[in-house]
């Protein structure tokens, strides 16, 4: 599977961005996507993720309330609507995709929140 993030951008606190994920190789209905982050300086942090069929998503509590995981299987797309951006939302956002123990990931798009 390969997966390619799009949508990121420079912002200002307070505006929303809608990051994208187009996987390509096969299909990724059956498997885990999510969305993680890396700041500069810090690990890479879990932001959140659906399960296959999209009926359960889970977020850090960083982002719960503020962030939406969905996924469009016709597509072969996952996306992450993020509102209410401040400045600690500054990162490089990674798409991941996991069945079992097949793991993969996209290269990052850059989000930028400015103060």
């Amino acid at each position: 599977v390969q997966l390619q993030a799009s949508g990121g951008g420079l912002v200002q606190a307070g505006d929303s961005l809608r990051l994208s994920c187009a996987a390509s190789g096969r299909t990724i209905s059956t498997y885990a996507m999510a969305w993680f982050r890396q700041a500069p300086g810090k690990e890479r942090e879990f932001v959140a993720k659906i399960n296959w069929g999209g009926s359960r998503t889970d977020y850090s509590d960083s982002v719960k309330g503020r962030f939406t995981i969905s996924r469009d299987n016709a597509k072969n797309a996952v996306y992450l609507q993020m509102n209410s951006l401040n400045s600690e939302d500054t990162a490089v956002y990674y798409c991941n995709a996991r069945l079992i123990t097949l793991n993969y990931w996209g290269q990052g798009t850059l989000v930028t929140v400015s103060s």
